[in-house]
């Protein structure tokens, strides 16, 4: 028997029609995806939000800004971001992994959002100052992303679009590549629920953790997730078994090194430290293992959970003196502090003759140079392995500080394939009849590995309205 609907659901006049679009997720791009094909004329839509109401919006709630290319100044946008910058970006940090034929799409739809956006009710602001440095290439959100998420949904209802949260997907009826019906637990009592078309936009796995120690093995014991506790894969998982084209590897995701005293679960994006770079970050043996001036923060942060993962007990600490700490962007969680490298070192539980080893081989390499935090300076090492590229200055100020670090998970890449009218792909190539998929569920064809700051949120928007769109037209025809 059918349960009544919540009373926090938002019915229309044709409520008791079947759906044209039913939208699986409500995070940014499952939103986008809805207003998207309200405005190109969906009669009825359904968004199924498995959190709460005062939980929705998966990860886009712990989220800032959005990446975007333009040509001149433009707004909060400083200079200019041209295609060919933004692809070399992409490329060098996916080492080529990557449709190039997607991502560039995506990247020339990146200019034209944010009037979209405005027109949805989201405001913007000049970006943050600190190690980020993002001014020239990311819109920030006024608010940041829970505000964005407030302007969607509130959009979404005076338009009528239907949303029921606390609605956990349970398994799709998918026949040679049509969607006929979700199976659903809505508020505890099973439905199912039939629709014209079909967007999956529910994210990736990375909440599951018995399917992350599928691709990482026992060292997930001891990973963080950022986001929300729903992102278990249940959608992506019965996506791939009912014959949808697999993207991405399970071990390939976003991961951040972020403060290992953050909660398990939703810590969110204060929890990442910007201090790295300026940094020298050692393991549980007291030894550096890594480039720390590598690149631009926006470009590496996300190789330095993959990096933390790999080190014993997937913890590392992040080290700088007295001279250092005015830098970067403030942390949430104050520093380890030690008037001494061996105070600091019993703080820690390291080996004091081992870290002080390691500082002071790292000073004696450190070659005089013009100290610049916004740019690739010349601060260099000589002769130490691993080097240290930029912004390299002798530790040697106390009181020294030391930040804790694990892996934060933020999502993952393995996901299903798609075309450019944002179509699930089904195994033997062929676009599903009625199926289309955005955002985190199928971002791996654009982020096979590494990533860039802000992406995430462009890749959802744009995909959520090309599947918007298309759901909406497929459904009128």
């Amino acid at each position: 028997m059918n349960a009544p609907l919540p009373t926090d659901t938002v019915l229309s006049e044709h409520a008791t029609d079947m759906p044209d679009v039913l939208v699986l997720g409500g995070g940014n791009a499952a939103l986008c995806a809805a207003l998207a094909a309200r405005e190109a004329g969906a009669r009825r839509l359904l968004v199924l939000e498995h959190a709460p109401r005062a939980e929705r919006g998966g990860n886009s709630r712990h989220t800032r800004n959005l990446r975007c290319m333009h040509q001149q100044p433009a707004d909060v946008l400083t200079g200019r971001y041209p295609e060919s910058e933004y692809w070399d970006d992409l490329q060098r940090v996916t080492g080529g992994a990557t449709d190039e034929r997607l991502a560039r799409m995506t990247i020339r739809a990146s200019a034209d959002v944010r009037d979209w956006m405005r027109k949805q009710g989201v405001r913007f602001q000049p970006s943050l100052s600190g190690t980020l440095s993002l001014g020239r290439t990311n819109a920030f959100f006024r608010g940041g992303g829970k505000a964005l998420l407030n302007a969607y949904y509130l959009s979404a209802e005076r338009l009528g679009v239907e949303i029921s949260y606390d609605t956990e997907v349970l398994d799709l009826e998918i026949e040679d590549g049509r969607f006929h019906a979700a199976r659903v637990r809505r508020r505890g009592f099973p439905e199912r629920i039939e629709a014209r078309t079909l967007i999956a936009a529910a994210g990736g796995f990375e909440s599951n953790l018995e399917w992350l120690e599928e691709a990482w093995g026992p060292a997930t014991r001891n990973f963080l997730i950022r986001g929300t506790t729903f992102n278990r894969g249940a959608v992506l998982r019965t996506l791939l078994a009912r014959g949808a084209r697999r993207v991405g590897e399970p071990d390939q995701c976003h991961a951040v090194a972020i403060d290992a005293r953050a909660p398990r679960y939703d810590g969110g994006i204060v929890t990442r430290l910007d201090c790295v770079p300026f940094s020298i970050v050692v393991n549980r043996e007291g030894r550096r293992f890594y480039d720390e001036g590598e690149d631009f923060w926006p470009k590496r942060y996300a190789i330095w959970g993959r990096l933390v993962a790999r080190q014993p007990e997937q913890t590392a600490y992040a080290l700088i003196d007295a001279k250092m700490t005015g830098d970067f962007m403030p942390s949430l969680f104050p520093p380890i502090r030690g008037d001494s490298l061996r105070e600091l070192a019993g703080k820690l539980d390291l080996d004091a003759a081992v870290l002080e080893r390691t500082v002071a081989d790292y000073n004696a390499a450190v070659r005089p140079g013009r100290f610049d935090a916004g740019a690739l300076d010349d601060c260099a090492t000589e002769g130490l392995d691993p080097p240290k590229t930029h912004w390299a200055r002798p530790l040697d100020t106390p009181p020294f500080h030391a930040y804790p670090l694990r892996p934060g998970i933020t999502f993952t890449y393995l996901g299903v394939g798609v075309d450019e009218r944002a179509r699930l792909l089904m195994d033997d190539g062929r676009p599903s009849a009625n199926i289309f998929a955005a955002g985190e569920i199928m971002a791996g064809n654009i982020l096979g590995r590494g990533y860039l700051a802000g992406i995430g949120m462009t890749i959802g928007t744009v995909f959520g309205r090309i599947a918007g769109q298309e759901a909406a037209r497929h459904a009128a025809s």
